[in-house]
């Protein structure tokens, strides 16, 4: 078997390969969906048994510098990486393909939700010149699909921002995603929870940023809402936003036209906690990644299902098993009169007690004059 050898290869040798020389498998190559790029790593020693090394795996076409493969002997068996952002324009050639389908589960009110398709081809470049080769074609296909719809469930929301970390997988962008709440217009000073909790009426800003995405989606905030339980099953709600419709006291400051979304709302109770302290509950955002051309789309109501948008209980809303952003939770004053109305029963009592007092001293008092006037009276008829 020939081994074919190019200027600026740093290649293996078919010795160097030992146990892991053998014919190439549809296995070979191993896909890794991150979330600002994708990570390639087809086997090497079956690409050399075939008689090509890495310099010879074409990645879609494109020979430019960036989107050649390199060698990596450091694990085993050995392996050639490609490594290429998520942006359409330098994407070393990957196809991007969006497509749309009716929404399940927790987006099941949702008529659109979108994927979109990432996939390419890694082909060998055959050296040989001449009118035939002994050289088999090796064609290595690849693809990634990200759901562009996310449950951003901000539980025990409180004082700072926190991106979920989590392990790429095929096709998720969540780990860019992160929810941040603000006391000023701005959206510069991080809200910090009051131990007695915050004052109702209070104005609550908040941020859903997208970091480290490519520039081609927007942040579109669907639905956001929330509920006395950390995951919302058959439990109390309150929506604050819902497509084409909204809490008369919210108001949206950005949605759907850069890479963060942002609203405000007033610190609000939930009434069947009033016997209590504090009122706590929890902010959860079902966010999209739209494509720049296209959010313009699903901000027309007559592109998208109108939800109820009253409060109550909703037993639909079954959330399992989803990547969560967590922080501490949104605690109000249940300011009440209760208090002031027993110091106010308390005070009448104490006054209750004090005249009973003087009136039992006044009756004892009468009723000695009476017994000593008896005497006198008694001792005057004796003489």
């Amino acid at each position: 078997m020939q081994l074919f050898t190019h200027p600026s290869s740093t290649q293996l040798t078919l010795n160097e390969c030992s146990g892991n020389l053998r014919r190439p498998e549809i296995t070979d190559i191993s896909v890794s969906c991150g979330t600002s790029s994708i990570d390639l790593a087809v086997q090497i020693c079956p690409v050399i048994y075939t008689g090509y090394n890495e310099s010879l795996l074409i990645l879609n076409h494109m020979l430019e510098p960036a989107c050649r493969g390199t060698l990596d002997d450091t694990v085993d068996p050995p392996v050639a990486r490609f490594n290429f952002p998520l942006n359409m324009t330098n994407a070393c050639g990957s196809v991007f393909r969006t497509t749309s389908a009716a929404g399940t589960g927790v987006f099941s009110d949702f008529s659109n939700i979108q994927t979109v398709n990432i996939s390419g081809i890694i082909q060998s470049s055959d050296p040989t010149t001449g009118t035939v080769t002994y050289n088999a074609e090796l064609k290595y296909y690849y693809s990634c699909a990200y759901p562009l719809e996310y449950l951003i469930n901000n539980t025990q929301v409180d004082v700072s921002a926190s991106s979920i970390a989590v392990r790429d997988n095929n096709g998720s962008f969540i780990s860019t995603l992160s929810l941040e709440l603000f006391s000023d217009a701005d959206f510069t000073q991080s809200m910090v929870m009051p131990r007695q909790g915050l004052e109702l009426r209070s104005t609550v800003y908040v941020e859903v940023k997208a970091t480290n995405l490519t520039g081609q989606y927007n942040v579109l905030l669907d639905r956001c809402y929330a509920s006395i339980s950390p995951l919302p099953t058959n439990s109390t709600f309150f929506n604050l936003f819902v497509p084409c419709s909204q809490d008369q006291f919210t108001t949206m400051v950005l949605n759907g036209l850069s890479q963060s979304a942002r609203f405000h709302f007033p610190a609000f109770r939930f009434i069947e906690q009033q016997n209590e302290t504090v009122s706590t509950y929890y902010l959860h955002c079902i966010t999209r990644l739209c494509e720049i051309s296209t959010c313009s789309t699903f901000m027309q109501c007559n592109n998208r299902r109108r939800r109820d948008t009253r409060d109550g209980t909703d037993s639909a809303d079954v959330i399992t098993d989803r990547h969560t952003i967590t922080s501490a939770e949104i605690v109000t004053k249940t300011e009440t009169v209760g208090s002031k109305e027993e110091i106010a029963v308390g005070n009448q009592g104490d006054s209750s007690a004090v005249g009973l007092a003087a009136g039992v001293g006044v009756l004892a008092f009468a009723c000695l004059v009476v017994l000593c006037v008896a005497v006198v009276f008694y001792k005057r008829l004796k003489h």
